[in-house]
């Protein structure tokens, strides 16, 4: 977006855009009612509105999701947001403690994190995983160096690692240092790690907070 662009531009760093991924929403079959609903991301929010009525939001209950933006979408569109982390592993641990005995349905993309699932299941939680999106790689080659890579997903670093050597790109500003690597949060974080080790993680999972992350490092 065009303030989150500018963030970096005003800062006196120039920018190189491309989108990692494509998102595609795909037709999925929507329950009679949701009790409770799970959402991991704003794709799943938005592809579940565009392929449903608009007034899909009576008939869900209850939502428990990840990412602030996440929630305030939600919100925006009349949901009723009851518990929302900054991690899936977080809000994993909320349902395990205070949810046993609910059931949800579980509303993500064909690419998404075992977190939730695998504690669900360990814990004998009752849900039900509709993929209502699906995630491809768009990789892209580059043949230039970068001072930082700023990654929103961990699709988007395998995607830009499928045709990028972090071996061969080295940081103009310090030459010698291989490209730093910002990360959205420790699950994007962990897939960077598999890459390269300069790896850092924004304080909080916003797209701002990588942006002033980076503009951080780099002007020190």
């Amino acid at each position: 977006m065009e303030n989150q662009r500018s963030l970096i531009l005003h800062a006196g760093f120039s920018l190189v855009e491309f989108d990692a991924i494509k998102i595609e929403f795909t037709s999925f079959e929507f329950p009679p009612e949701v009790e409770n609903a799970i959402f991991t991301s704003q794709n799943g929010v938005l592809a579940m509105q565009d392929g449903v009525p608009m007034n899909v939001g009576s008939k869900i209950h209850n939502c428990f999701c990840v990412g602030e933006k996440t929630k305030a979408l939600l919100e925006k569109n009349g949901h009723k947001v009851i518990h929302s982390t900054e991690y899936a592993s977080e809000l994993s641990e909320y349902l395990v403690k205070n949810h046993k005995a609910d059931f949800f349905h579980f509303f993500c993309g064909n690419i998404r994190s075992d977190e939730i699932p695998t504690k669900l299941k360990e814990n004998n939680i009752q849900f039900e995983e509709i993929v209502v999106y699906k995630t491809t790689l768009n990789p892209k080659k580059f043949d230039r160096n970068f001072d930082a890579i700023l990654f929103f997903s961990p699709s988007g670093v395998r995607s830009y690692f499928e045709n990028n050597n972090p071996a061969n790109f080295y940081s103009v500003l310090n030459p010698g240092r291989v490209e730093l690597a910002v990360c959205i949060g420790t699950t994007t974080a962990s897939e960077a790690r598999n890459f390269t080790q300069n790896v850092v993680i924004s304080n909080t999972t916003t797209v701002e907070s990588v942006i002033a992350k980076a503009v951080k490092l780099l002007k020190e």
